[in-house]
């Protein structure tokens, strides 16, 4: 197998410095024009290429940064992610992406495997399992600088997310308005924040509305396809069915909407719906689902522009906030597929 050359060989064949070699390759002063010549020649010829290792040593720095995804086949986590990663080429570094796969202890060794390869700095989506945040903890004790998205705690940590309890808030008061008395909210476990902001913003709309809480239609469970069917076949074998749901997470409104069609009852005339999805995702069901919109591309700016920042010297603490709305579609609408 062929070695790559590097700068010490280089050196030996023109019997110059080492040092010489690496300011004529760098474009620096002190190496005159046609050993500069020479040396770039024989570089190309050779086939050099810098070594990024070597560099990491001599500088202390990667150029690479680690993002955890919780399930990166989840578009909406996907779409987080294309933004970081253009972001960080931008700024000259290299994305490392790993998939957590929900669980606390793939996240852990997605860590454990960032924190071996000495990248620069890590943006994490938390696993719906993750209530312990030790591993966060030991990664701010080595200097490893760590920014959360999308799921976030308010542990000490810079986030990105967005206004989650302002449109849970809003989309149930869109869903009063609209006659529903008996709403059900679907939500992922209790121990994310993001499930507890949404749930609050639910409720708070109740109060304000002077809606009496039923404590049966608040599920909050696994955010998982089959979780969401379960919840909802669950949810409709009540004596007094929901007549409206609002999910918090795109792939239990999709299971919801699922559930209810097998039921053979009609959206939103029987049952309405809405939910936190992608744009692309509401058009696919028919009815069109009223959904939260949220600017996926800002989220991700905003989450490598604050490990910039981290990674460049600033160890403040900010909390920022992406303002998402409610688009209303029709599985909200009574009347409007007559």
């Amino acid at each position: 197998m062929k070695k790559n050359i590097s700068q010490r060989d280089i050196a030996r064949m023109l019997n110059v410095n080492v040092s010489t070699v690496s300011r004529a390759l760098k474009g620096l002063p002190g190496v005159s024009p046609e050993l500069r010549q020479e040396i770039a020649q024989l570089a190309e010829k050779q086939g050099y290429r810098p070594n990024p290792f070597a560099m990491s040593l001599r500088y202390n720095t990667t150029r690479t940064i680690g993002v955890v995804v919780p399930d990166l086949s989840f578009s909406h986590f996907s779409h987080i992610v294309k933004s970081i990663e253009a972001e960080a080429r931008k700024a000259g570094y290299m994305c490392i992406i790993t998939d957590s796969g929900e669980s606390y202890e793939g996240e852990l060794a997605c860590v454990e495997l960032l924190e071996n390869l000495h990248v620069d700095g890590i943006v994490m989506g938390l696993s719906q399992e993750t209530d312990d945040f030790t591993h966060l903890e030991r990664l701010k004790q080595i200097n490893i600088p760590v920014v959360l998205f999308d799921r976030t705690v308010e542990l000490g940590f810079s986030s990105v997310g967005i206004n989650d309890v302002a449109t849970a808030c809003q989309m149930t008061l869109h869903l009063i308005d609209g006659g529903a008395r008996r709403i059900a909210f679907l939500g992922g476990s209790n121990q994310m924040k993001q499930t507890t902001d949404r749930k609050h913003g639910y409720l708070e709309a109740l109060r304000e509305r002077g809606i009496p809480i039923r404590r049966e239609l608040v599920r909050c469970n696994h955010a998982s396809f089959n979780s969401g069917l379960t919840e909802t076949f669950d949810l409709l074998k009540q004596p007094e069915p929901p007549d409206a749901i609002l999910a918090a997470h795109g792939l239990l409104a999709g299971s919801a909407f699922q559930a209810i069609i097998s039921h053979g009852l009609r959206i939103p005339e029987d049952i309405a719906i809405c939910g936190f999805m992608s744009d692309w995702v509401s058009d696919m069901f028919h009815p069109r689902v009223t959904f939260v919109k949220q600017n996926l591309k800002e989220i991700g700016r905003k989450t490598f522009k604050l490990l910039l920042d981290q990674m460049t010297g600033d160890d403040s603490i900010r909390h920022l906030i992406v303002n998402a709305h409610l688009e209303i579609r029709e599985s909200t609408q009574k009347g409007s597929l007559s």
